[in-house]
């Protein structure tokens, strides 16, 4: 049996009060739609006999209402769920499967068992993902980022469930946020590289739109320069998944345009090992001919033959905090920013 927690977690009161909004029913449904609730069942198991127009009227209505129908017909919900829901965009990198550990081993000591789903950096599967585990009715529901499709954070707010989401703090949350503020890394990232004395950098990275922490960090970054009279000398975005061999080839194709670029900032430390291992190939001295800088501290890039200059972040305890705010009872009053900031730490390391 899992510990009663009270107290304090970070900013977040910690109490035996758990504030839920009210989860839509299947009778809120049935009074929107005006039909009856057997009706609004047929329709939403699509078993029975309906009209194309009464499944128009309760569709839109479960839509309007974020309803999501309960998998477990209250089973859970009476007894307490032990689920707890994850949803992250990627497995491709350690940074995730780092959040699901921190998160795995909290939650489990807990008696609660997570259930994860991967998006692939896809708004409509997380929407998908999404819904789906809002159906069983989890006693948390844990996900990746604050940008989400509109229905995804309509679900959400109104599902009675508590969400946590993770990795970044710059925006709305819908209940609870763990992380840092990727616009503060973009920003120190910069001050870093021009305390050094790098003027004409440029910048490699994968697909923007689909990851908005990373978008963020161009951002701070960008606007770090900016203040200093500065722009980019070149730019770089790979429309493949982040990869050691994305970055390489980002960054051979920035060295064959942009002439006399000093450093270059990627968006990830997988994508500045390729830049790495591409100057190790061409011969380029690091960093007294190029400098690289990248994100994410991987342990990897600790023992290089040069270790990588990088921001490094807290997954393993981004995942934990959250597990334990998923399940902790809790209240906030008076109610504070409800953000749990873990921060970074820069590392100079030996590549700029």
């Amino acid at each position: 049996m899992s510990e009663r927690r009270t107290g304090w977690e970070g900013n977040i009161r910690v109490d035996d009060r758990v504030p839920r909004p009210p989860a839509a029913t299947l009778a809120d449904v049935a009074a929107a739609a005006g039909v009856g609730e057997s009706t609004v069942s047929r329709v939403l198991r699509s078993h029975g006999s309906f009209s194309p127009k009464t499944r128009e009227r309760v569709m839109a209505a479960a839509a309007r209402l974020g309803y999501v129908p309960n998998r477990i017909a209250g089973t859970l919900a009476s007894s307490g769920s032990k689920l707890v829901g994850i949803v992250i965009p990627s497995l491709a990198n350690i940074v995730f499967p780092d959040v699901l550990r921190g998160a795995s081993q909290s939650l489990e000591a807990d008696g609660y068992q997570p259930v994860i789903a991967v998006s692939e950096y896809d708004p409509l599967r997380e929407e998908q993902s999404i819904a789906a585990m809002l159906a069983w009715r989890p006693a948390a529901l844990m996900v990746a980022g604050l940008e989400h499709t509109a229905q995804a954070r309509a679900l959400m707010a109104s599902s009675g469930t508590r969400i946590i989401e993770l990795m970044d703090l710059d925006g709305p949350s819908i209940h609870l946020a763990v992380g840092y503020s990727n616009l503060e890394v973009g920003r120190a990232s910069a001050r870093h590289l021009l305390a050094r004395g790098y003027r004409r950098i440029a910048y490699v990275g994968h697909d923007l739109a689909a990851d908005t922490r990373a978008a963020k960090r161009l951002a701070g970054f960008e606007q770090v320069l900016r203040e200093q009279g500065l722009a980019l000398q070149d730019r770089e975005t790979v429309a493949a998944p982040t990869s050691v061999e994305a970055g390489q080839a980002g960054l051979e194709r920035v060295l064959a345009r942009a002439k006399g670029v000093e450093a270059v900032y990627f968006s990830n430390d997988d994508m500045a090992f390729g830049g790495y291992f591409l100057c190790l190939s061409r011969g380029i001295v690091l960093p007294e001919k190029l400098a690289l800088f990248g994100f994410n501290g991987l342990a990897i890039g600790r023992v290089l033959p040069q270790p990588l200059s990088t921001i490094r972040t807290p997954r393993v305890e981004i995942g934990a905090a959250a597990a334990r705010l998923a399940v902790a009872p809790f209240t906030c009053d008076p109610p504070p920013d409800p953000r749990l900031d873990l921060g970074f730490e820069l590392v100079p390391g030996g590549t700029a």
